[in-house]
């Protein structure tokens, strides 16, 4: 079987290219990936090469795949799975695995999501990391691993009661919330599931430097949405106050917050965080450093007084994964309002490579297509003079200006098929 993939070679260093896959052996199965979702930690793999912790030291002669964000379906089943999977059956892979730091998107030559077909290796699906998905489009299959990431992330918190060393693990239900420089698509899924799940914050304050960043997030989750569900969502540009933290603290009546997500790997918003912690207040460390000696100051006198303390989670596990499935095929959460680009595979490097500059949400790849990157927001202007784009902008325009499945059976039916 013949593939095109995105392989990477070294530091910077992505390459569209095709090559044989070999015969699949009796404990493997062939797939068709159909959608990938970019990722920031593509970005990061991209970016350090082979000294990424999950990428292999000799990739420069055995190039790995990028993506880890992925929906496909199985094209040929080897021996030992045929009772469990058959040829056009849907799936799903769960990347984070907890018995190996390896991991598809990083670690594997013959399979990743930023290919049109790949091999899904035998420890993989050994031990269920690959998942069957009846939903009905691919691209909310994609958006279920970042998902699933936020949703561990909520999990991962921990509270205490005084006197007692036990963990309560979770948010605090009914407490006070805060999310910070989380305008972005991962922050936007946080805040989705933290409003529509059974326990949630009555106070949830989102902060950015972004206007515009600002002002989409408030057009996709509004506070009056927000509030049906028994959550004040409150939107706080940090840019234009003179002291965040006590502008912060000051929604909260100076009592601080009992779960703080930090978004940014920087000092000075860590550092936020720390300060606007209420009494057994929880600092959930999200995102992802470049830098292998990022750091920033802690306040150890309010670890010891106050029962402050910290929490870092990385990625989600097949649970995880599954109740972000199960509240999507519900209707509670929406995948859609990450999305906002698409494009085809012969697009990929360059908008991996991009990501920080590029903006926006989530960028969607149809693998098996040609498309420049094209932000959602432009198909208006584009179908003046192209009749694909122009019938785009009305399929999106009644899904509200989200993605959706009418326009991915749109794309799949009348796009430019990758040569």
């Amino acid at each position: 079987m013949k593939t095109t993939a995105l392989r990477l070679y070294g530091k910077k260093d992505l390459r569209m290219e095709s090559f044989e896959l070999p015969p699949i052996q009796e404990d493997e199965i062939l797939v068709k990936v159909v959608t990938d979702s970019l990722c920031m930690s593509s970005y990061k793999a991209a970016l350090r090469g082979e000294d990424h912790k999950r990428v292999p030291a000799d990739i420069h002669v055995n190039p790995t795949v990028l993506g880890h964000e992925f929906c496909g379906e199985i094209v040929e089943v080897g021996a030992k799975w045929q009772d469990d999977w058959k040829p056009g059956m849907r799936f799903v892979v769960q990347t984070g695995m907890k018995e190996t730091y390896e991991a598809i998107g990083y670690s594997f030559r013959n399979m990743g999501g930023d290919m049109t077909y790949g091999i899904l290796p035998a420890f993989v699906i050994e031990h269920g990391y690959v998942i069957p998905y009846d939903g009905e489009a691919f691209f909310y299959g994609s958006l279920l691993e970042p998902l699933s990431c936020v949703t561990g992330a909520v999990h991962g918190q921990y509270h205490t009661r005084h006197g007692e060393y036990t963990h309560e693990m979770g948010i605090k239900n009914g407490g006070k919330t805060a999310a910070l420089a989380a305008a972005g698509p991962m922050g936007l899924a946080l805040l989705d599931y933290l409003i529509h799940r059974e326990e949630h914050p009555s106070l949830l304050v989102v902060t950015d430097i972004d206007e515009d960043r600002l002002a989409h997030a408030a057009q996709v989750l509004t506070p009056e949405d927000a509030k049906r569900f028994g959550v004040e969502l409150v939107y706080l540009n940090t840019a234009i106050a003179e002291d965040p933290a006590a502008a912060l603290r000051e929604l909260t009546g100076g009592e601080g917050y009992d779960d703080v997500f930090v978004f940014a790997p920087v000092p000075a918003v860590v550092e936020q965080g720390d300060a606007i912690l209420a009494y057994d207040g929880c600092l959930n460390f999200f995102a992802g450093p470049e830098n292998e000696k990022f750091s920033a100051s802690f306040n150890f006198y309010d670890v010891h007084y106050n029962a402050t303390h910290i929490a870092g989670t990385s990625g989600g596990n097949t649970d995880d994964m599954l109740e972000s499935l199960e509240l999507a095929n519900e209707g509670r959460i929406t995948p859609a309002i990450l999305v906002t680009h698409v494009g085809g595979l012969d697009c990929a490097a360059e908008a991996t490579l991009g990501m920080p500059k590029i903006g926006g949400g989530k960028k969607l790849i149809y693998n098996h297509f040609s498309m420049p990157l094209t932000a959602i927001a432009d198909f208006d202007k584009l179908g003046e003079t192209e009749p694909f784009f122009r019938e785009l902008a009305v399929i999106v325009k009644k899904a509200g200006g989200l993605w959706n499945k009418e326009a991915e059976d749109f794309l799949l039916a009348n796009r430019i098929p990758l040569e």
